[in-house]
């Protein structure tokens, strides 16, 4: 018998063996297009746990639980568990199987039916981590999405493509510096974390895992708006290597007018967008502001649609 002043029993965790019974049951052919695959080892979400510093004082937004492998191990730590499922068969399962495995501790878990792409509030306390193995044929816009959406995450790990967590964690000048890089530093400090192995997934991804951690920082400060500096960013890798003069030509007006805005800005006018930082793309969203002048509807230019990452 516990003792009276013992907390809850701790979470069992899933293994293999749950994880095929729990997919058998609901009779679940895992899908590409929701970015699938199920952890199935129970150290490697204790890990992920612990690399994101959970205490229980944190409330956890977690994405695309699943079946509910890395919300029993952050039921183990954390003081609640918020977590934001599109799949209704997954959404509807997770409340049992959290009784079932993590008894006592159901009051501190809410399961959400939402895309988190759309989603625009979180029931209850607001977050203070984001935790999650991130479906990852969506992983950049979720999470640019959830930040800007949240600022109460103070800081968070997931879990997505290996390239992907290059992308977002590099620095000016890296090969694979890009939009998902400069968008994410706006946010956050944001570094590579570790690796996960192919093998501790149901069924097996054919793309490598890496971990990336962030913590949240004020935004630059600026008198131009998030969305002006990310029409910059946006148009500043559409033509990777075309300087800058000419790629934001369509932002000031002509190529003459993003000259003299890159000048006032501090920038060579033939950089590539690949060298900047996030403080020099909001100087030059701050000079084209200047330049250009406000369009009609109060922003600078017209923003381009988003590059490729």
């Amino acid at each position: 018998m516990s003792h009276p002043s013992a907390g809850p029993a701790v979470p069992r965790l899933l293994g293999p063996a749950e994880v095929r019974l729990l997919a058998a049951e609901l009779d679940l052919r895992p899908t590409k297009q929701r970015g699938q695959n199920f952890v199935i080892d129970a150290n490697t979400v204790r890990r992920i746990v612990r690399a994101a510093e959970v205490t229980a004082a944190d409330t956890v937004l977690e994405v695309g639980p699943g079946l509910g492998s890395l919300t029993l191990a952050l039921l183990e730590t954390a003081g609640r568990v918020v977590a934001v499922e599109v799949d209704p068969l997954l959404a509807g399962r997770l409340p049992a199987t959290i009784e079932e495995f993590a008894p006592g501790r159901a009051d501190r878990f809410e399961v959400v039916l939402a895309d988190a792409m759309r989603v625009a509030e979180i029931p209850g306390p607001p977050p203070t981590a984001l935790v999650a193995n991130l479906p990852y044929n969506v992983s950049v816009p979720v999470l640019l999405h959830l930040l800007g959406l949240l600022p109460s995450l103070e800081r968070g790990l997931v879990m997505v493509q290996a390239e992907v967590a290059d992308r977002l964690a590099a620095e000016p000048g890296s090969k694979v510096y890009g939009v998902p890089s400069v968008k994410a530093a706006w946010y956050a400090d944001v570094r590579r974390a570790g690796s996960v192995g192919r093998n501790v997934f149901w069924p097996a991804p054919n793309v490598d895992s890496g971990l990336v951690a962030w913590i949240r920082r004020e935004p630059p400060a600026t008198t131009a708006t998030r969305a002006e500096v990310f029409a910059v960013v946006d148009a500043a890798f559409a033509q990777r290597r075309k300087a800058l003069r000419g790629v934001l030509r369509g932002l000031a007006g002509s190529a003459e007018a993003a000259t003299a805005a890159l000048e006032a800005a501090g920038v060579d006018p033939m950089a590539r967008g690949e060298s900047l930082r996030v403080t020099d793309f909001v100087r030059i969203a701050e000079a084209l502001g200047a330049v250009a002048g406000p369009g009609p509807d109060g922003s600078v230019g017209s923003s381009p649609g988003e590059a490729p990452a």
